[in-house]
């Protein structure tokens, strides 16, 4: 089989099978207890920001950005989903208003999806609002934002809950729910964002937490086992790195030809 595969293929190839042992063993120990995830304070505090919303007879507001399933950003909406979807349980739960504006007309209906579910599971989708509650304000970054700040004027959430792709719009919202008296949760993996989220939000989810965000909420033992064998990839991507610059360093190509193959 060797040689049919194009040349400057094995490595690759062969890297894919063992990713899929890898993935496979993880997720078979997985289910058997055998990891767990550290624990991320800004995620534990969501039902604290709920429960808030529920004794203060407040809405909460949870953003999940504008990015789209098309776009470099989608890992990053869907993982703002996931925190929805989380978010929407414990609403439904504990009988606190969810307000959640919506930016992308293909990401909105899996919004809905998400929170329709949530709220049918307890019981109570006869209390849900759609066009109320997951309101489309507009497809324009500067608009939407527009839209959401004046629904925080108004509104005066108890929380704000901030997970997935922002852009300029991140200080605008961030101050402004700050400026209402909102405790905030925000997490985004454009580092460009974060320090904003840092000088206002009350926790901050970081880069790569809020892709573990699924697994840490629902306890999934699949899903952990699965973050663990991301984990297993990235440690051998760091250790091939360093030893091959140090290789390399010393005149040694073992490492640069392997990847050649």
């Amino acid at each position: 089989m060797v040689w049919l595969i194009p040349e400057g293929k094995l490595t690759p190839f062969i890297t894919l099978i063992l990713m899929w042992i890898i993935t496979l063993i993880s997720i078979y120990y997985g289910k058997k207890g055998k990891f767990s995830v550290r624990r991320i304070p800004g995620l534990d505090k969501i039902e604290e920001a709920v429960g808030r919303a529920v004794e203060m007879g407040r809405p909460i507001f949870d953003i999940i950005g504008m990015g789209s399933f098309t776009s470099i950003y989608a890992p990053q909406t869907v993982a703002g989903l996931s925190v929805l979807g989380y978010v929407s349980k414990l609403c439904a739960e504990k009988g606190a208003k969810l307000i959640a504006p919506q930016a992308a007309v293909d990401v909105m209906p899996v919004a809905v999806e998400i929170v329709r579910q949530s709220y049918a599971e307890a019981g109570k989708l006869d209390e849900l609002d759609v066009d109320e509650q997951l309101p489309y304000l507009s497809g324009t970054q500067f608009a939407w934002a527009s839209g959401i700040i004046g629904m925080a004027a108004r509104l005066k959430p108890a929380a704000n809950v901030m997970v997935g792709p922002f852009w300029a719009e991140s200080m605008m919202f961030a101050e402004t729910f700050a400026r209402v008296g909102a405790y905030q949760v925000a997490g985004t993996a454009r580092l460009y964002q974060l320090p904003f989220f840092a000088a206002v939000a009350d926790y901050v989810l970081i880069g790569e937490e809020i892709f573990a965000a699924d697994a840490y909420l629902t306890k999934d033992p699949i899903k952990i086992g699965s973050l663990f064998s991301q984990d297993v990839y990235k440690l051998v991507a760091i250790v091939l790195s360093v030893i091959g610059a140090l290789l390399s360093t010393a005149g040694v190509k073992i490492i640069v030809d392997l990847l050649k193959k």
